[in-house]
């Protein structure tokens, strides 16, 4: 659905100048928006699943762990589609905490489409490098949005989520480097032109809230800290946008309509978006192909 047709709809978690704030920006921050009683239950699932990863000696399909990570002391970067290892997840990412709040920038009918958990562990999880997220998942217009709740909370040295102000309503970068290698970063020549007084870093306690248009550019720095920066990153779109390339977080809920009801027709944003790599192939942790591609400029 196309914001314009979104605004036809009353929000009901938003004021009107909040909606028009995240439709201008690109992004919105929420602080401490998940109740307490939520919060308490994420934490809890959150521990329950880093202690699953004690037994893992290598990244698979569900841990992806930073370098250092023990049965002792586990040190993860993220956990894929939580809401496929523990309930609590899912029950949440359907709760009208979540599916209203998307429904007021995504239109009535919400439809989920993936998530992760990024715990970022401390004491030099690596960041994130400036990037865009739709052209690793497009859709057939830019509805989709990215909630990022922090679980803890986060403050300034933990590497908090960073975006460029009005940059969704820019072009779209490619997310190839020079060799055709997907690595889902802007390149350096790409963002000379952009400029820091738009950058916005978003901190915040237990449950503070972010929204990201999928067209938005952001990244974070490595977590300095000595706390862990766990984020949940529920991605949701309008039910009558649709993904036209293979999922790469592919869930048994993906595509399930979370909120109102199914789309008869679609809707269709005709501004063009690069296209992935075939993921029905595998997948490859984004970081990974960041790491690789620092070792091939290493290696020259």
């Amino acid at each position: 659905m196309l914001p314009d047709r979104v605004r036809q709809f009353r929000p009901h978690v938003l004021s009107e100048a909040q909606r028009e704030q995240y439709f201008r920006d690109g992004f919105l921050i929420l602080p401490d928006y998940v109740p307490p009683r939520w919060t308490a239950k994420l934490q809890a699932a959150l521990a329950e699943l880093i202690d699953r990863s004690r037994s893992v000696k290598k990244t698979d399909e569900v841990f992806v762990l930073e370098e250092g990570h023990t049965a002792a002391s586990p040190r993860l970067h993220r956990i894929t589609s939580p809401q496929d290892r523990h309930p609590t997840f899912w029950e949440f990412f359907c709760d009208p905490v979540m599916t209203d709040l998307a429904a007021d920038v995504v239109g009535p009918d919400v439809k989920f489409h993936h998530a992760k958990l990024n715990v970022k562990s401390e004491m030099g999880t690596r960041g994130f490098k400036w990037h865009q997220d739709i052209q690793a998942w497009p859709h057939t217009d830019y509805s989709p949005v990215t909630f990022g709740i922090y679980v803890n909370g986060c403050d300034a040295d933990q590497g908090p989520v960073s975006f460029m102000r009005g940059s969704h309503a820019g072009p779209l970068f490619s997310m190839y480097d020079e060799a055709g290698n997907f690595v889902i970063r802007i390149s350096d020549k790409d963002l000379a032109g952009l400029k820091e007084k738009d950058i916005v870093s978003a901190t915040g306690g237990p449950g503070t809230t972010l929204l990201l248009n999928c067209r938005t550019i952001h990244g974070s720095v490595e977590n300095r800290s000595t706390k862990a920066r766990p984020t949940l990153l529920p991605v949701y779109s309008s039910a009558d946008s649709f993904a036209y390339t293979a999922n790469p977080i592919p869930s048994p809920h993906s595509g399930d309509i979370v909120r109102g009801k199914p789309a008869r027709w679609a809707s269709f944003d005709p501004r063009p978006c690069e296209l992935p790599p075939d993921f029905r192939a595998g997948y490859k942790a984004p970081w990974t192909r960041q790491k690789d591609e620092e070792a091939r400029a290493t290696a020259y």
